[in-house]
């Protein structure tokens, strides 16, 4: 079969033939879906150790996602037990004691070498006054293009605007590849490789978050389609302050905010930590408004420095945010700056299914932040430490398959399966089908104010929509990609609510209004996974050390 128009001849592909539907084919050793930082780390690693790697991102590999959009905090910390220490501890309670030290030792060394890595590529850190790199953050739009240039560098090949679609797997149920579509030149691709590593990110519904709009939780239900699981999805529920006429979800910032009603009255209690519940509660009835006025002249110089994005949508419509007030909302970011994604069962961030890894926002978090991450940060540490791991993992498995040759099968289901759906009802309807599932996640009423009576109304309208979506016709050439973003948001949502009602406390950000103590016995952590009949199973926390280096169980 010919290779796709404008991707590079293969001269190692073998005469293995895909389904004619597919379209043309690559060969790999290892195949990267997602371009951002993740991913882009993944195929650097996975390039270095030697395999032939490909990555094939659903926009433009260096511009697309979330971190590429705007500025990002580092969990970067110096190699200082005390530090390490301290750096652990503050946010032990926030993730509600879930979280590995073991993970968090590993990523803090990992992120320290690779942030070294960013300085000796050319990265321009800032200094301080005595002429010291500050490694503790990375502009994103800097920081993507140094990774699409290492990337290539590496010698590993971009398909662009090509998002995946669906995984392959052989008899085994091993995963072998992906397939998707081209949006930019028509047509679909597929690459046939020995291991997969899924860094597409994580899922905020569409809910216009700046860099959001591809995070629709796509390397989730693929991977649930080959039979991977999930960890975490009921700490899924984050929601990030913006401008109401603006996507940038920026928070940090507002903690020099001050929140009002209409008639100015401050409102009690509201605050970007520790109070976004209450902005949330009179949001629900009436408009908040935000004034930066706690920022002293002097730092908001510093402020539009270190985020510019931030201000650009008070320039465009005109407010000074430091001395005039201005409407917010709450933007649901989801699993974006939540903690849930694939469970990794191995440190070499490989998934329950063989020859799947994963990383970044798409792989759970919990390692690291237990309950709890929020923006950047910990998220960001979490993308260069398991991106790195997973193309090194997905390397040596590759390596250690060999040549041996495989007869491959698509993975996927709701949309795309011919013969499923076919005859029993209409194609799905990609956006009235996303409509439908905001409507389930957006209201706070539901999703942050969680209760046992509204989650289990919404469950049961999202497993209706699903039935009709896994029984439906298959969709089009043109709307599959939307289709399946459609229905990766709908899974996303059955996995967070099913996760959520299982967790019958308060932890991390998970709050229950029915069950609003933390419960010592509950803690533990959850594993979900299935696509029409959804399933959540408990399994151990991790042990925590005490001074004395000996392991010991936390009563939360």
């Amino acid at each position: 079969m010919a290779n796709a128009p404008g991707v590079p001849a293969n001269p190692s592909a073998s005469s293995l033939e895909f389904d004619a539907h597919l379209g043309a084919h690559l060969d790999a050793d290892v195949l990267v879906v997602g371009g951002g930082p993740a991913g882009t780390w993944a195929a650097i690693a996975a390039a270095t150790a030697g395999a032939r790697t490909i990555l094939a991102d659903k926009g433009f590999c260096g511009t697309s996602g979330a971190t590429a959009a705007s500025g990002t905090t580092l969990w970067y910390v110096d190699p200082d037990p005390a530090k390490r220490a301290a750096a652990k501890a503050a946010r032990e309670g926030l993730g509600g004691h879930l979280a590995d030290h073991g993970w968090m030792d590993r990523v803090l060394d990992r992120t320290h070498a690779a942030v070294g890595q960013l300085a000796d590529w050319g990265y321009p850190f800032p200094r301080d006054a005595d002429g010291r790199d500050r490694r503790v953050s990375v502009q994103g739009p800097e920081y993507m293009r140094l990774m699409r240039r290492r990337v290539k560098q590496a010698g590993v090949t971009i398909l662009d605007h090509s998002p995946a679609l669906e995984l392959l797997v052989d008899d085994g149920g091993a995963v072998a590849g992906a397939a998707g579509v081209r949006r930019q030149k028509g047509g679909r691709w597929a690459v046939r490789a020995k291991a997969v590593v899924i860094a597409t990110g994580g899922c905020a519904f569409l809910s216009k978050a700046l860099g959001c709009n591809v995070l629709t939780g796509d390397g989730l239900l693929m991977a649930a389609e080959a039979g991977a699981d999930l960890s975490g999805m009921e700490f899924s529920n984050a929601y990030a302050i913006a401008p109401a006429f603006g996507s940038v979800t920026k928070t940090l910032l507002y903690q020099w905010a001050s929140f009002t009603r209409a008639d100015g009255a401050v409102i009690p209690g509201a605050a970007s930590k520790g109070g976004r519940s209450v902005i949330a509660r009179v949001l629900a009835t009436e408009p908040v408004y935000a004034r930066l006025d706690r920022a002293e002249p002097e730092l908001r110089a510093a402020m539009r420095q270190a985020q510019p994005n931030f201000f650009l949508p008070f320039d465009r419509v005109g407010i000074d945010p430091f001395t005039q007030r201005f409407p917010v909302t709450l933007r649901l970011e989801g699993t974006v700056r939540g903690t849930g994604g694939l469970r990794l069962v191995d440190e070499t961030c490989a998934t329950a299914v063989p020859g799947l890894f994963a990383a970044g926002d798409a792989a759970s978090r919990e390692p690291i932040c237990g309950g709890f991450t929020g923006g950047g940060s910990h998220n960001a540490a979490w993308a260069m430490s398991s991106g790195h791991w997973a193309g090194l993992g997905a390397a040596d498995h590759a390596r250690a398959l060999g040549n041996r040759a495989r007869a491959l099968r698509r993975a996927g289901g709701a949309g795309l399966r011919e013969g499923r759906g076919e005859g029993r009802g209409a194609a799905i309807d990609a956006a009235a089908l996303t409509r439908a599932v905001q409507a389930e996640v957006f209201p706070y009423h539901i999703n942050y104010f969680r209760t046992e009576e509204g989650l289990t109304g919404a469950l049961a309208r999202l497993d209706r929509l699903w039935s009709d979506a896994a029984g439906a016709a298959p969709s089009s050439a043109d709307d599959s990609l939307r289709v399946r973003e459609a229905a990766a948001m709908l899974a996303t949502a059955r996995w967070m609510y099913r996760s959520a009602l299982a967790r019958t406390e308060s932890r991390g950000m998970h709050r229950r209004l029915d069950h609003a103590a933390l419960d010592p016995a509950q803690r533990h952590l959850l594993t979900v996974g299935g696509l029409d009949e959804v399933h959540v199973s408990a399994r151990p926390a991790p042990l925590h050390p005490d001074p004395s280096g000996a392991k010991r169980e936390l009563a939360a």
